[in-house]
């Protein structure tokens, strides 16, 4: 760990606001921690932040509202958590591994192979079965070991619902075969609220990704797709293209194929019918394994999770990056706004400031953070090292107070934290 990170245990670190564009960060200069328990506010030269309190854990929020869990229960707050106004019994809570608000008021959530919907403000609810593209039930495969059903619908980025057309749409993929089983890849759809949620794109069987001693005539994912990933990273909405963007990991294994790609998807609203375009199909070592895709004016961006060195100095092609869309697959077209010296897979952009999480498990930083206040002109790194080794991820818009939620993850992926964070104007 760098010297500078040991200056003070629970303090922050942040680089001066005077660095270059491409991230060149000046001397890291201490920043002031205010307090530190969780549900007390602290701050940085560009920020307030604070841990959510004890009780249901945050998952998801929208304006006013949040969805929380805890034990065997889950909570709906209209006061930006607050309080929560309703209680409900759900046996599976703990297992809740994504949640959305809808614009209707409609609250979609799911457990690991379990999709739900609430209509009433989670007075009830009710299980969604997925449709495939020929209208066809798509249920959950039954696994050897029924503790390890998979992730089906867990997402590591946390924006999902976009205008579109003059309706709102709902469309995310699943971040999986990392812990709790193997499951097919899609990523998932629906124009009625959460009423009616679908399948807009599979990817094929990828083998390195299956049941324990499953034969290849019974692999999870689409046998008509060449197409294999690991995991969905984002998907996200170009209203300028009216198109949908995603990401996939991880790397290459055992001759199967390229696990990186970068698609685009135009959505046929009268025909209900997906049209997807494969951009580019790389290995690990590239800006293209990425995450945190987000469109603002006429530019893209996104962060870059580059595995190992892809050029002959042994540096790598990491950062945060811009282009125009049309220039996605050619890297010389590319900007770099950010000289990230670790793994970024998830990005947030709102009102002009932006942020980015490091990879802790790849981080000389405990809980590293990423932030540009002006669209990328300036940056600064900051450490939340008092919460110890966690992984920034699911950043969501902010509430109406103004505090962008984001997972503070163990390691990489396991659920440990919410925490909030505030722009300073």
């Amino acid at each position: 760990m760098r010297d500078d990170a040991k200056l003070h245990r629970r303090g922050f670190l942040g680089a001066a606001a005077a660095a270059t564009a491409v991230g060149g960060l000046a001397r890291p200069a201490r920043a002031v921690l205010l307090k530190g328990a969780p549900g007390e506010i602290g701050e940085t030269p560009h920020f307030q932040y604070y841990l959510a309190p004890e009780g249901p854990y945050i998952d998801s929020q929208r304006d006013d509202r949040a969805f929380g869990f805890k034990g065997d229960r889950i909570f709906l707050s209209e006061d930006r958590a607050k309080t929560w106004s309703r209680s409900t019994p759900f046996p599976d809570a703990e297992n809740i591994t994504f949640s959305c608000f809808l614009g209707n008021g409609n609250i979609v959530f799911a457990t690991r192979a379990n999709l739900f919907l609430s209509d009433d403000g989670l007075k009830t609810f009710k299980e969604i079965v997925v449709k495939d593209r020929e209208g066809r039930d798509y249920r959950p495969h039954k696994p050897k070991n029924p503790d390890l059903p998979g992730w089906y619908f867990h997402p590591l980025d946390g924006v999902h619902t976009w205008d579109v057309d003059g309706r709102e749409m709902l469309v995310w993929g699943n971040y999986c075969n990392v812990e709790g089983g193997a499951v097919p890849v899609n990523v998932f759809y629906s124009v009625d609220g959460g009423e009616t949620v679908k399948l807009a794109y599979s990817f094929g069987r990828n083998p390195s990704f299956q049941e324990p001693g499953a034969e290849p005539d019974s692999f999870l994912g689409d046998p008509t797709n060449p197409i294999i990933a690991r995991h969905v990273h984002c998907v996200a909405y170009n209203p300028a293209e009216n198109a949908f963007y995603a990401c996939t990991g991880d790397i290459d294994r055992d001759d199967h194929g390229h696990e990186v790609h970068w698609l685009r998807g135009r959505y046929d609203a009268g025909a209900d019918s997906w049209e997807w375009r494969i951009l580019k199909s790389v290995n690990s070592n590239s800006r293209y394994k990425s995450g945190g895709f987000n469109f603002v004016g006429d530019q893209m961006y996104w962060a870059a999770d580059a595995n190992g060195a892809a050029f002959e100095d042994g540096t790598y092609d990491r950062g945060v990056f811009r282009c125009a869309p049309a220039d996605a697959a050619d890297p010389s077209k590319h900007v770099k706004l950010f000289d990230a010296p670790f793994e970024m897979a998830n990005m947030l952009i709102q009102d002009g400031v932006i942020f980015a999480g490091h990879c802790a498990p790849a981080s000389t930083l405990k809980t590293g953070i990423a932030y540009s206040p002006d669209m990328g002109a300036t940056w600064v790194e900051y450490d939340l090292a008092e919460y110890g080794p966690r992984s920034p991820l699911r950043f969501q818009r902010k509430n109406s107070d103004g505090w962008f939620r984001m997972d503070l993850r163990k390691g990489w992926i396991s659920r440990a934290d919410v925490l909030f964070l505030k722009p300073k104007a």
